[in-house]
């Protein structure tokens, strides 16, 4: 995640010096401790939440769990990464829903934090999980923000209550008052209230968030600060906390580049939970706030269930189950490839998904080099194909590249590149779909995996002369066919070089007959 990049280049830096000792000294654990200080401080993390949280890690550095470990700098990690989970929040929050609806849910925070488009962002989450939710336009002091929670509202494609033009006109306590009855008319089974804020924290602001509170009794108070703030954060979430008080935060804007750190605060400042993050600016972009998840991706070690759920909102099991049959009986198809990136590009940004990958840190520059607009590429070539071409690649002869590259406006190289990718991902997808292991290109087959359906079998050793002689291999062969044994045939028991095996005798089997030995001895002089 952007706005925590550089903190956890910092730490990784910090760990990467730790793991070449093998005993840690009070000395390693405090130089530790002191580097962690001052990624935090650099961070903007709050300082009462820097020293309360560096004490916590020195005390356990030094314990008795790192000096008796066997690897101590993944104690310390371990260590660090525990309370980071704790300053974090320590467990997810979820949403709680109205025992008899509507679930009454009221944003708040400064203007510019983000909270109109995030009131979309949850109503589309909402709605994905089978709610009817419906957005209440009570910021009637922004100009145009009325139009903006519209716009909005169509494009996630829910419900608005706006009933006054906004830009200063009507009473937002009404308004939301109003809301609320309309979802009840209407059986919408959440209302989420956009309220107005401010440049800065004042007290008209106030007043009328907590006028707006009183009138509606929301169930859910979620105060949406901007990530990229700085410290004002603190001060900011203080003041909400003693005007209007909230059940829970939001943090947007942390696909910034800003340092970010003092959203790691709040939740410790102020005792309540994050339960939302935003992670970009489409609508999609947005999701449940897990503390033990965001630790792992600012320590770089990844986020592999969030990545999960996310590939299983995107890929249909009907689907899934459809292209394995197609692996196992050979029939996938340039237009099942297609199917295939478009899904994936259906989750959302390849570079975020790769982010989440544990050491995705060290592939920093690999993923800033990132071309996202590859895959749109792929589906120009693949869709200039005709449909007998995409079924049956092999019909792809020069001419047919060349004018496959034109109408895409690629390069023949492209086509062939994109055609060799699509051979190799059968290839190895069969290989899965009948139990084997893939030969990875470029690695080579998995040490003791065996391919297909022949695991644990050893292939015959194909019987036959080896002779160099043709014209003696082609006699040996024709007597091993006829089920002789070829002359001069040495019998098993032996070396492969002949040695260690019983003594021959002369006319017994697997010794030479009395002729040839005559014939040695004659050759050798004697």
């Amino acid at each position: 995640m952007a706005t925590f990049g550089n903190l956890s280049d910092r730490l990784a830096e910090t760990f990467k010096n730790l793991r070449t000792k093998g005993k840690l000294s009070a000395a390693d654990v405090d130089g530790t401790v002191r580097e962690i200080r001052r990624a935090l401080l650099d961070a903007d993390v709050a300082l009462d939440v820097v020293k309360d949280f560096t004490g916590k890690v020195r005390e356990r550095a030094l314990g008795d769990e790192v000096s008796k470990a066997l690897n101590p700098a993944q104690q310390v990690v371990r260590i660090v990464n525990e309370e980071l989970v704790e300053i974090l929040g320590g467990q997810q929050r979820r949403l709680e829903f109205a025992k008899k609806p509507p679930t009454i849910i009221m944003l708040a925070g400064l203007q510019g934090a983000g909270k109109t488009t995030l009131a979309g962002k949850l109503a589309k989450w909402l709605a994905k999980d089978g709610h009817t939710p419906v957005l209440v336009a009570a910021d009637l002091q922004r100009p145009n923000a009325v139009t903006q929670l519209q716009v909005v509202g169509q494009q996630a494609g829910v419900a608005v209550f706006a009933p006054e033009p906004g830009n200063g006109v009507g009473n937002p306590v009404q308004v939301a008052r109003d809301g609320v009855k309309f979802a009840q008319q209407k059986m919408h089974d959440v209302v989420i209230v956009d309220t107005a804020g401010r440049l800065g924290v004042d007290a008209d602001m106030m007043k009328q968030a907590s006028d707006i509170r009183a009138a509606i009794g929301p169930d859910e108070v979620l105060f949406v600060i901007d990530a990229m703030i700085g410290q004002d954060a603190v001060a900011t979430a203080r003041a909400f906390q003693d005007g209007v008080d909230f059940t829970g935060v939001v943090l947007t804007k942390l696909d910034g580049d800003a340092r970010g750190g003092a959203a790691l605060s709040v939740a410790s400042i102020t005792g309540r939970p994050i339960m939302f993050a935003s992670t970009g600016e489409g609508l999609d972009d947005f999701e449940p706030f897990h503390p033990d998840r965001m630790a792992s991706r600012i320590l770089d070690l990844g986020d592999i269930l969030t990545l999960i759920e996310q590939a299983q909102g995107a890929f249909d099991e009907d689907e899934a189950r459809k292209m394995a049959e197609k692996f196992s009986t050979d029939t996938f198809t340039l237009d099942d490839f297609l199917g295939q990136m478009q899904q994936l590009r259906n989750m959302g940004s390849i570079k975020k998904m790769m982010s989440m990958l544990p050491g995705a840190g060290a592939m920093k520059q690999q993923l800033e080099n990132f071309d996202e607009r590859e895959i749109v590429r792929t589906e120009a070539i693949i869709q200039s194909m005709t449909k007998a071409e995409r079924t049956t690649p092999k019909l792809l002869n020069g001419s047919r590249r060349l004018r496959i590259a034109r109408g895409a406006g690629s390069t023949v190289t492209e086509v062939n590149q994109l055609v060799q990718r699509f051979e190799q991902a059968a290839k190895m997808m069969k290989t899965v779909a009948k139990g084997g292991m893939p030969n990875i290109p470029g690695m080579g087959p998995m040490a003791g995996a065996g391919l297909g359906g022949n695991r644990g079998k050893q292939q015959p050793k194909k019987k036959g002369s080896k002779s160099g002689n043709p014209a003696k291999r082609a006699a040996e062969n024709a007597a091993l066919a006829s089920g002789e044994k070829p002359a001069g045939a040495v019998t098993a028991g032996g070396t492969g070089f002949g040695l260690g095996g019983s003594k021959p005798v002369a006319g017994k089997a697997g010794g030479p007959t009395e002729d040839e030995m005559a014939a040695l001895q004659k050759m050798l002089g004697r």
